[in-house]
């Protein structure tokens, strides 16, 4: 899958979105174990072994961490390949520039966006976005992984470390929501894995890029009294 959650990045000030009722796909995410690391800044971490041979070249250990503006190379790995944005509302970044900014601007200051790293090395994104006012209850998932490693049940295990702790961690919230393309099937199976429930098809929902008409989507929730995996 690419963008796991359709909106794997924000590019409009956050202030702009406010409490939108569906601003497009992202959920929260929260670690159980969080382990003090350095580097430059102190991050949260959280981490998980693999399976085994799941991991390309004998990675063995999946981590969420906070990023850093050191991570733009590693960031442009996933930010430039066009079937990684296909899913995703931003467009392909083609300059690191603009990536660095990105991550300076759009990325550290958000509420809680976090690089799924393997042996502490980005290679993908995954964030949760708190709605505010009367939507306070929600959070919005977003996800996004580097070509390289689809297939390897990665996007999975950094959505249940996140469904593991975030009701926890955020009391207030009760509900993570997902908002997928129609099309996006492997996302889809993802979020039913982790224990979403597809909640109904939202028709014309929104413009896609690259089409003059607005596309169908598929909303997924998973609330707190049925966060147990």
């Amino acid at each position: 899958m690419a963008c796991l959650f359709m909106v794997a990045c924000i590019r409009e000030p956050l202030l702009l979105r406010k409490s939108y009722p569906y601003s497009i796909n992202r959920i929260k995410i929260l670690q159980p174990s969080l382990t003090k690391l350095t580097k430059g800044v102190q991050m949260e971490r959280i981490s998980s072994k693999s399976d085994g041979k799941e991991i390309e070249e004998g990675s063995s250990e999946i981590s969420l961490r906070r990023f850093d503006l050191s991570d733009v190379d590693d960031f442009m790995v996933w930010a430039t390949d066009d079937r990684v944005s296909r899913f995703c509302s931003w467009d392909t970044f083609t300059c690191r520039e603009d990536a660095a900014k990105y991550i300076k601007n759009t990325i550290i200051p958000h509420p809680w966006f976090r690089a799924i790293c393997i042996n502490n090395r980005p290679i993908g994104e995954i964030s949760v976005l708190p709605l505010s006012g009367e939507y306070r209850c929600r959070g919005e998932l977003e996800c996004a992984i580097a070509t390289k490693y689809w297939g390897q049940r990665i996007a999975t295990k950094a959505l249940k470390m996140v469904v593991s702790s975030i009701f926890s961690e955020w009391p207030y919230l009760q509900r993570l929501e997902a908002v997928v393309y129609v099309e996006n099937a492997g996302s889809q199976r993802v979020l039913e894995k982790v224990g979403f429930q597809r909640e109904g098809v939202l028709r014309k929902f929104l413009i896609k890029k690259g089409r003059a008409v607005a596309v169908d989507v598929v909303m997924f929730s998973l609330l707190s009294t049925h966060s147990k995996l």
